[in-house]
């Protein structure tokens, strides 16, 4: 449950955000919050997606509820879309070109002038993988470079290649800032909906694939430090968001549980479980949600 919050008086017109961790099909979890937001026609100044908050994200903007689950479940036993067959005849797990080309552009069509016409900021997360430092690629307009970029920000080291977009060499966001709050309170955003894939009390450990990141990322010795840190700076990030959450200017949304759902899953009934547990969560804080969103 949600802490008890400090009584602080809130100027007017304030900026509001959606911040958006990861966590591979985890994300399916908010796909089923943002569904409900957006059926609620509620709208935010800004979103702010990592990994899967970036790829289910975006449809925040382009106004279509509905449309991650969909596309999951449909593609699901599609090989081209998420498989070890795809990882070793492409270098993805999760099909680069079927993924963020074929499929929202031919399959299942992502709403480009929708997404171009919503005023609303996106941002997508992604690490440089030259540096080990973020990237917070603001993505106004529809276009190839912005697929890549939101193929960037989900792309998993060991299981994805290096994405180049723009003269840079990017990887999956949630290796440099998992959980995006301060950056958005940065840029002005002082009031936040956050939504979280892992349940109150967890705790992420030192990954236990070091060896072979630091095999695969030889040639990017400051990627390999960000990740061997990563779980380090993922705890005080979880620590931030609580000692924030206390505030009236930050809202959480976690699952009561741990997910019952991996990286991979090619089950559409446990997509489906996770994703109503989504929506199920977000009704139950709606009226809180509402209320949080309201201007002072």
């Amino acid at each position: 449950m949600l802490c008890s919050r400090l009584i602080v008086p809130l100027p007017t017109d304030m900026k509001k955000g959606l911040v958006l961790e990861g966590g591979a099909l985890r994300g399916l979890f908010s796909a089923g919050v943002i569904d409900v937001l957006m059926e609620r026609g509620i709208s935010f100044d800004g979103l702010v997606g990592v990994s899967a908050g970036a790829a289910f994200g975006c449809n925040y903007k382009s106004r279509q509820p509905g449309r991650a689950i969909r596309y999951n479940k449909r593609f699901a036993h599609d090989w081209r879309y998420c498989s070890w067959r795809s990882w070793l005849t492409t270098g993805d797990l999760f099909g680069g070109e079927f993924c963020y080309h074929v499929m929202p552009e031919q399959l299942d069509l992502f709403d480009t002038k929708a997404f171009d016409e919503n005023p609303m900021e996106f941002y997508a997360v992604c690490t440089d993988v030259t540096t080990g430092e973020p990237v917070y690629q603001k993505l106004m307009k529809c276009s190839s470079d912005t697929y890549e970029y939101i193929r960037a920000s989900a792309s998993m080291p060991l299981v994805s290649k290096v994405v180049e977009v723009e003269g840079r060499k990017l990887l999956d966001g949630g290796v440099s800032d998992s959980i995006p709050l301060a950056f958005f309170q940065r840029m002005g955003y002082e009031k936040n909906l956050v939504v979280l894939t892992q349940p109150e009390g967890y705790v992420k450990e030192h990954n236990k694939l070091m060896p072979l990141m630091r095999l695969s990322l030889r040639k990017y010795p400051k990627m390999i430090h960000a990740l061997d840190t990563r779980h380090i700076m993922y705890n005080k990030q979880l620590a931030y968001v609580a000692q924030e959450e206390l505030k009236q200017s930050t809202l959480v949304i976690r699952p009561e549980r741990k997910l019952p759902i991996g990286h991979l899953c090619h089950d559409e009934n446990l997509m489906e479980e996770v994703y109503k547990e989504g929506r199920n969560t977000c009704m139950k804080q709606l009226a809180e949600i509402e209320q949080f969103l309201m201007d002072k």
